[in-house]
């Protein structure tokens, strides 16, 4: 059947059959050799071995400058946030420094009407009182 197997049957046994299987090398009979149609590998010149090194060194080069460009990106997105961050802060102190002068200017408003407030009543107690004395003045003056 097969030119490269050779099956040898060896004693028969309880469990069933045994087969020793040999394998052949294999012959080429008929069969163009391989060797001769594959070209042979020539050594490289200096030029290729230049050019090839030359187009390493320019890929080197270009994922350099791809990494220092991605590089660039990033520190300028930090440096966006970082603007961005301060000028939130800045306008977050400014916000708060309005809002503590208006309750500030607006305690200072309250106080003052209540000084005056207290000053009205004290002035009408000291009116009140003078006319309380002049009246009791009057009625002394009067009784006598």
């Amino acid at each position: 059947m097969i030119k490269d197997v050779e099956v040898i049957e060896l004693n028969k046994r309880a469990s069933g059959q045994a087969f020793e299987v040999i394998l052949k090398p294999p012959s080429f009979d008929g069969l163009p050799e391989l060797n001769t149609s594959m070209p042979h590998r020539k050594d490289p010149s200096l030029e290729e071995i230049q050019k090839k090194l030359e187009a390493a060194e320019e890929r080197r080069k270009c994922q350099e400058a791809e990494l220092l460009k991605h590089l660039a990106e990033k520190r300028e997105h930090e440096r966006e946030v970082i603007q961005k961050a301060f000028e939130e802060n800045n306008n977050f102190i400014k916000n708060a420094k309005e809002k503590l002068e208006q309750k500030m200017e607006a305690n200072k408003e309250n106080r003052e009407a209540l000084l005056a407030a207290m000053l009205e009543r004290l002035q009408e107690k000291d009116k009140h009182a003078e006319e309380v004395r002049k009246n009791k003045e009057l009625k002394e003056e009067a009784c006598r």
